[in-house]
């Protein structure tokens, strides 16, 4: 095809290009790299950035022909429907068996995969003509066995190659084709980027969305194999067995913690939905697809409507994630996310109902809510509350790099494997998940995450505080949003609290420990823990378990009033 035919995009003005990408455009157009690697944030605008270099390159004739590679089928398609409106026919029906496309196109989409598994036949397209090659997510080009090996074969001469990433961090040492790497201060190999424009970049750009936290903590019993029952609180000091036995427990659609969850989440879809946003979708996360399918149900039991299922393995999926996208419907539960750079824009609610815990799959995730139409758009995400996750959360602004070795990876815990395996199917139980039968869980909204700070007092699902949360409205920037949680938190804090209780003999405790009296103390200590949070930034959880070794006794949800006036006191000589 005539570079000619290109359309409008081709030779709009970069005015019409936010700052960040006029800024890379200008960069990579003064320089002409024969590589060049930008990162930028989930929702930022990667695509459109790329398309912008492709059009300049052809219309100057500096390449004949584009190759996109993506990570999935449906990426494929969804970058040729924005190249089309760019101006730029992509076929995305190109198949390895063909090894051939019409004229009429400027170049093909395709898969890592396709290419891995015909390296050759893609190497003698890219000799044959000069070739922009843009790699798009190249962080999974560090997988050495077969992706990262076939990019290099096939693309090893190309006139030029654009990579791109939103998350350029892997678990392992293998080295990302076509990315530069430089020793950072601690001596290790870092990945450069020739542009970056981070998430806190964008945010402060109004570029994406605020994404606010909410974290659900709860009591979580289990029976093991030998038949011995146990219990441990979501958030609280645990070890490495009991975090994951109770994080799984309270995922299971059969317990308490999940329709809890989900009916809060929900609650705040209809907030958004009615506050601004009237197109608003939410999307569950799932582990595997018997949950997912309990899930749904849920969910239609909830509100009347039956989800969309998204299932890795369903030959439809793809359409499905076009056809939510295009309406208005409510809810679209997925086996553990939507495919990263899946763009369906109007996703503003987020449950992480899955035990993946990784800083890669933790971002690609929650950069499915991120991506801004209209200024004041917020998002808001629901999560257990386990530290890993907390911690993701907290550091969602901060930027990484893809650093090779062992140091490192000990030092960050990073551990990327379930990214690869996330679209597999999950029927079958493993060995860990026959060990122990979830018995049920309960569900209280422990603490809201925002912005890296956290706010609120733990509370009850169904609570009014929980209420005030879920009820922020639909529409507000970065600042009004940290503005409003500081002064929801406030509000909490300044209620009057009960005067402190004394500690009564054990036969006046068995008198008073009314449901009345333990809620009034729950909620005491509660707020007394969020007050020494702030002042010393250690988590609510952390907090909780110091006290319970302190003073002994079991988690708050079933202790005794006795065992909480004993905490309080302890608290206030803190």
């Amino acid at each position: 095809m005539s570079t000619e035919t290109l359309g409008t995009a081709s030779s709009a003005p970069a005015g019409q290009l936010r700052a960040w990408q006029r800024r890379a455009l200008t960069k990579y157009l003064a320089t002409g790299p024969r590589d060049f690697l930008a990162v930028a944030t989930p929702g930022a605008g990667k695509t459109t950035f790329a398309l912008r270099v492709a059009s300049e390159l052809l219309r100057d004739r500096t390449v004949d022909q584009v190759t996109v590679v993506a990570p999935t089928e449906h990426l494929k398609h969804q970058w040729a429907a924005s190249a089309a409106r760019s101006g730029i026919a992509l076929d995305s029906n190109f198949t390895n068996s063909t090894g051939q496309t019409s004229s009429d196109f400027h170049g093909v989409v395709v898969t890592y995969a396709q290419v891995a598994s015909h390296p050759f036949k893609h190497r003698v397209r890219t000799e044959a003509r000069r070739t922009l090659v843009i790699l798009d997510e190249i962080h999974h080009g560090g997988d050495a066995k077969s992706w990262g090996e076939g990019i290099r074969e096939a693309f090893g001469d190309a006139t030029r190659r654009l990579a791109l990433t939103g998350t350029p961090f892997r678990s392992d040492d293998s080295a990302i084709p076509f990315v530069v790497y430089e020793p950072n201060a601690d001596g290790l190999m870092q990945s450069r980027a020739d542009h970056a424009y981070g998430y806190a970049d964008a945010l402060a750009d109004g570029v994406v969305r605020p994404v606010v936290f909410l974290a659900y903590s709860g009591e979580a019993r289990w029976r093991n194999s030998a038949g011995e029952e146990y219990s441990a609180r979501l958030g609280e000091p645990l070890s490495a067995e009991q975090t994951a036995r109770a994080w799984r427990t309270a995922l299971d659609p059969a317990g308490d913690w999940i329709p809890a969850v989900l009916t809060a989440a929900n609650t705040r879809l209809e907030q958004l939905r009615q506050g601004g946003m009237p197109d608003a979708g939410g999307l569950v996360i799932a582990s595997d697809q018997t949950v997912a399918r309990a899930y749904a149900r849920i969910l239609e039991q909830l509100t009347g409507e039956a989800p969309a299922l998204v299932l890795s393995d369903d030959p439809t999926a793809s359409g499905r994630i076009s056809e939510f996208d295009a309406s208005t419907q409510r809810w679209m539960v997925a086996v553990r996310m939507v495919s990263e750079g899946v763009d369906v824009p109007r996703l503003a609610v987020g449950v992480y109902a899955t035990s993946a815990s990784t800083p890669l799959f933790f971002a690609q995730a929650i950069g499915r809510f991120v991506r801004s139409r209209r200024k004041g758009e917020t998002a808001s995400v629901f999560l257990p509350s386990v530290p890993v996750l907390l911690d993701l959360a907290s550091q969602l602004e901060a930027q990484r790099d893809h650093v090779l070795g062992k140091p490192h990876r000990e030092k960050e815990g990073f551990d990327d494997d379930l990214l690869a395996d996330a679209n597999r199917r999950k029927d079958e139980p493993g060995e860990e998940e026959k060990a122990f039968t979830a018995l049920g869980a309960d569900a209280e909204l422990d603490q809201v995450i925002y912005d890296g700070s956290s706010f609120g007092t733990a509370t009850f699902a169904g609570s009014e505080e929980e209420a005030d949360y879920l009820g922020l409205p639909g529409l507000l920037d970065a600042e009004q949003m940290r503005a409003l949680l500081r002064r929801r938190q406030q509000e909490q804090l300044d209620k009057p609290a009960s005067p402190p209780t004394p500690v009564p003999p054990p036969q006046v405790a068995e008198r008073v420990a009314t449901a009345d009296s333990l809620a009034r103390l729950r909620k005491e200590l509660n707020s007394l823990v969020a007050m020494h949070h702030h002042r010393t930034g250690k988590p609510h959880g952390v907090i909780h378990g110091e006290l319970r070794r302190q003073c002994g006794g079991p988690p708050t949800a079933i202790a005794t009033a006795e065992q909480l006036g004993d905490r309080i006191a302890l608290l206030r000589q803190w």
